[in-house]
């Protein structure tokens, strides 16, 4: 049991994301109609056709991007003979992701996993005006580093600006309040970290400011059926295995405020031995970030029918 599950977040969504599974298996094309059903909504139509504006939508984009990674599970499972419990050690996802490691470990029904991410959505995106958030890469720079810089910009305006994501491989992402994002950006020049670059999202994530989300989550998750997964599911918040129904609903509801610490998660899985990493669902995102921070460990991607060859060979 070598292989890790890994599912990616927002920012790995793409028009025509998921087409080619539904066009060639009856099991993606379930998936993708259950998700529909349960929002009701043709989500799976404007995931295949677009256009992007509205596909990137936070609403959107969350429940889509957990539909493509569950329709690639249930490819791998009919003609891959994937069966989770036995051959993956844990199971991890990146922010939302998170819900899609969970809905493939069966701990959330899919339909269930959909509601709940159009909430968190909706919800992310109401927790704060447009435009007064904002969220920035911190690209050379290592985690005590940007927490450092986040912290005196946060002080010098009495504002929030937090450290949202440890990506691993010098890439942190900072949000909060977008003048100390802006104040955070001119603190990294001033101390010499590479680049830093404002985020096109319309939220600032995984901060302080996304209380009222959290809030509405605790309500959301407060009723939905959480079951004990079949895999240890490496939690965004404290990267660390849970399998405990309850702590996954609290911690789900901490992971809207906190940080996503995608490399100590990646490194927990590879110090427990584990050198293969899948990451299913759109995009490469996670397969990219793995050679940065665990080094030894090998990735593959798997999001489309050409990719089953690879994995069978995996």
């Amino acid at each position: 049991m070598a292989k890790a599950f890994i599912f990616p977040g927002q920012g790995s969504q793409s028009v025509g994301m998921g087409k080619a599974l539904a066009e060639s298996f009856a099991p993606a094309r379930a998936v993708f109609e259950e998700v529909d059903s349960a929002l009701s909504q043709p989500l799976s139509r404007l995931m295949f056709e677009g256009p992007e504006s509205e596909l990137t939508l936070t609403a959107n984009a969350q429940p889509a991007l957990m539909a493509v990674s569950l329709a690639a599970i249930r490819v791998l499972e009919t003609e891959c003979g994937l069966d989770l419990a036995k051959d993956a050690a844990f199971v991890a996802g990146h922010s939302l992701g998170e819900y899609s490691a969970l809905a493939a470990a069966g701990a959330l029904s899919i339909a269930d996993t959909a509601k709940l991410l159009r909430i968190r959505g909706n919800a992310m995106q109401k927790a704060v005006p447009v435009g007064e958030g904002a969220m920035a890469a911190l690209l050379g720079a290592e985690l005590d580093q940007a927490k450092e810089i986040a912290g005196e910009a946060a002080a010098a305006l009495s504002a929030c600006c937090q450290v949202a994501n440890d990506n691993g491989g010098g890439q942190v992402v900072i949000s909060g309040a977008k003048t100390a994002v802006e104040k955070a950006m001119e603190i990294a020049k001033e101390k010499g970290i590479k680049r830093a670059v404002l985020l096109p999202v319309s939220a600032p994530f995984h901060c302080a400011l996304m209380q009222p989300a959290a809030d509405a989550m605790a309500a959301a998750l407060a009723g939905a059926a959480i079951s004990a997964p079949r895999v240890p599911v490496v939690a965004n918040v404290t990267a660390s295995p849970v399998t405990e129904p309850e702590t996954i609903r609290r911690l789900l509801v901490e992971q809207v405020t906190g940080a996503v610490r995608w490399r100590e998660c990646v490194s927990y899985i590879a110090a427990q031995g584990v050198d293969k990493f899948v990451e299913v669902g759109s995009g490469k995102v996670l397969a990219g970030l793995l050679k940065r921070i665990a080094p030894g460990a090998t990735g593959i991607s798997v999001g489309a029918p050409a990719d089953l060859d690879a994995y069978r060979a995996f």
